[in-house]
């Protein structure tokens, strides 16, 4: 099974996402301090969005300023020096993290993204307990997203039962979480599970689309169709990961196995 990682801006993508303003980037005048504190950090993420780092970390300085325990702003400043990425960011944005989730405890995005950072920094047993508690706020429409997060930390651990526990879940909370799809689709496949494999495949396709497949999806779909004896399939999807993905290393696998008699291709 290939090693997974969470992509270090997952956590940003999303409170971005969440903060987006609309119109100009000016600051309102405004006599209301708190207000005025919601203001810079909406603003500080369309900054990050942007990559106007630089602009972003002046807004959240003011923000945090006029309040220093307001969460989203530590939230958010720790989410910007995460996005920058340097070791001194990495490390300073751990205490940003961990005063946001302290001073709202109900602040899903806060776990969401706290999780994420903890996971890249390979703290993984810390990384399952605040995604943990942002997979099981109802009502947290990126809730499904740290339960593929959990899932992704289990594969990496192997936990492979826990995993598919995870991605059940996720599945659950959004019937279209694709991530959930292709990697319940691997895991039934390593299992012998293959009708399941075969459906969790195929439903994995109906969302993304047929041409919309990453190098790993196509070499899942080899195994599966190969598993089912559909040699056509076989080399339909062979002939996709030959030409748009030569120099995957799922085409470079799927060349040393193409004569293996083995049952389970991993």
């Amino acid at each position: 099974m290939s090693k997974w990682t969470i992509n270090k801006t997952l956590g940003c993508a999303a409170i971005v996402g969440a903060f987006i303003l609309s119109g100009c980037q000016t600051v309102p005048t405004t006599k209301d301090p708190e207000k005025g504190v919601k203001v810079r950090t909406q603003l500080a993420a369309e900054y990050i969005k942007s990559g106007d780092l630089d602009s972003a970390k002046r807004a959240l300085d003011q923000a945090l300023k006029v309040n220093p325990k307001d969460s989203s702003a530590n939230m958010m400043m720790g989410v910007l020096l995460q996005q920058e990425g340097s070791r001194p960011n990495l490390e300073k944005a751990d205490a940003y993290f961990e005063r946001a989730v302290q001073l709202d405890p109900e602040n899903a995005q806060a776990h969401n993204n706290y999780g994420t950072y903890l996971y890249q920094m390979k703290r993984y047993h810390d990384a399952i307990q605040q995604l943990t508690l942002a997979g099981s706020s109802l009502g947290y429409d990126q809730r499904y997203r740290a339960l593929e997060n959990i899932g992704r930390i289990y594969l990496h651990l192997g936990g492979v039962a826990n995993a598919e526990k995870m991605f059940s879940q996720a599945l659950q909370a959004n019937r279209d979480s694709s991530v959930s799809m292709l990697e319940l689709a691997e895991i039934y496949y390593l299992q012998q599970r293959i009708p399941a494999a075969t459906g969790m495949y195929e439903q994995y396709v109906r969302t993304v689309g047929q041409k919309n497949q990453g190098a790993r999806a196509l070499w899942i779909g080899i195994r599966v169709a190969r598993a089912n004896a559909d040699r056509t399939g076989v080399q339909v999807l062979v002939n996709q990961l030959r030409i748009f993905y030569p120099d995957s290393s799922e085409y470079q696998r799927y060349l040393k196995l193409q004569y293996s008699t083995e049952a389970v291709w991993k």
